[in-house]
């Protein structure tokens, strides 16, 4: 018997019907919506690569069964442009050249947006690093990434301070 969830994704409403209660959201993203931007790394929860943001926080979508989930708000790499305009962390990430493979970008970009979301990027290195330890880059590109947040959390402080 098919079992239906309601999820918001990237701002859209959508009520989908699960075959299998056991489907998780990677798969549910990628496989059943064509949100392909969120990678499959390890499927075990350990690389970080499907890294989306639920509810406003920072999950592996390759652990989460979808039906957890039933009318959660959900964000992936594909939410976070807005037209041609994109993401701040998404031009920090360009500006730092925080990418080699590309592999494993949409997940570091997703954590390093929820880092930022949840107040514990700041301005130290060392901090930004172990916030974003959950995600792996296997072409060792940290060095930019850790750049590119630092750069991506002071140009958002600056447009909130400016709208406050």
């Amino acid at each position: 018997m098919p079992l239906s969830i309601t999820l918001t994704i990237n701002g859209e409403p959508r009520r989908i019907d699960l075959d299998d209660p056991r489907v998780t959201l990677l798969d549910l993203l990628r496989e059943r919506l064509d949100l392909t931007g969120t990678k499959k790394g390890c499927d075990r929860g350990q690389c970080g690569a499907c890294t989306i943001l639920v509810d406003g926080r920072r999950i592996n979508s390759c652990l989460a069964l979808a039906i957890s989930h039933d009318g959660a708000e959900i964000l992936t790499i594909e939410g976070l442009a807005r037209g041609d305009a994109l993401h701040p962390v998404q031009q920090a990430f360009i500006a730092h050249d925080a990418l080699q493979c590309g592999y494993c970008t949409p997940g570091q970009i997703m954590s390093a947006v929820g880092l930022i979301g949840e107040g514990q990027a700041g301005d130290d290195p060392e901090r930004v690093r172990e916030g974003m330890s959950g995600n792996l880059c296997r072409c060792g590109a940290y060095a930019g990434i850790t750049e590119a947040v630092i750069e991506a959390q002071r140009a958002l402080t600056s447009d909130a301070e400016k709208a406050a």
